[in-house]
């Protein structure tokens, strides 16, 4: 799942992203609304957390322009404003979520992660196939019963192979769904997690390479 946060506090927004990037999540950060609209511009994101106060552009407007494009992201949107009222304005703009601060982190995630099934409307929460059973919301691994520890970047990986649901995926779509944009295009992490992911997995082997088009879980 790729993440978007915009949030002018920047210790805030910081956090926030090193927290979410525990959970296996590829997080991008701005801190002012025009940004924000660039960024969505060229990246697909999941879901996109939004203070609601920017600079720059207000949060308001951004998500305004967000609900009325082609994106399928999902914006959570953040606000000090706790009031009934001003949850019923942030709804009514087209966020799909609402969320006051100061938040518990948890309650952050676990609605991080439902817009995400719901930007993936077949997007079920534990996956089942070709022998493995994985937990996103715990970040498990169970293959054949038996569990399978993995890095954080092991995980998003092998997420992103099975809700393809045997579809190929490239490289370079992986580099966007589990890394972020700082992330060097022409590095070579992709193979180097999949070295490591299928080593762990065991055998017999699950993921297989596609010459020139990327890897697959048949």
């Amino acid at each position: 799942m790729r993440v978007l946060v915009v949030e002018d506090e920047v210790l805030l927004a910081d956090a926030v992203a090193t927290g979410l990037r525990r959970e296996a999540l590829a997080v991008d950060v701005v801190h002012d609304g025009l940004t924000a609209l660039q960024q969505i511009g060229v990246n697909d994101y999941d879901v996109i957390i939004l203070d609601r106060d920017l600079p720059g552009m207000h949060g308001d407007d951004v998500c305004r322009a967000v609900t009325s494009s082609t994106t399928p992201a999902m914006v959570l949107m953040l606000t000090a404003a706790a009031e009934l009222a001003d949850r019923v304005a942030g709804l009514s703009l087209g966020a799909d979520d609402y969320l006051a601060k100061p938040f518990a982190f948890t309650e952050l995630v676990a609605r991080v992660r439902a817009l995400g099934r719901r930007a993936r409307p077949n997007a079920s929460p534990v996956i089942e196939r070709a022998g493995l059973t994985v937990n996103p919301s715990r970040r498990e691994v169970f293959r054949d019963g038996a569990y399978i520890p993995l890095s954080l970047k092991e995980f998003a990986v092998l997420e992103e192979l099975l809700r393809a649901d045997g579809a190929i995926v490239s490289a370079e779509q992986l580099l966007e769904r589990a890394w972020d944009e700082n992330i060097d295009p022409f590095t070579n992490v992709v193979r180097v997690a999949m070295h490591s992911l299928r080593r762990k997995l065991g055998d017999p082997p699950l993921i297989r390479t596609v010459r020139g088009a990327g890897y697959q879980i048949p």
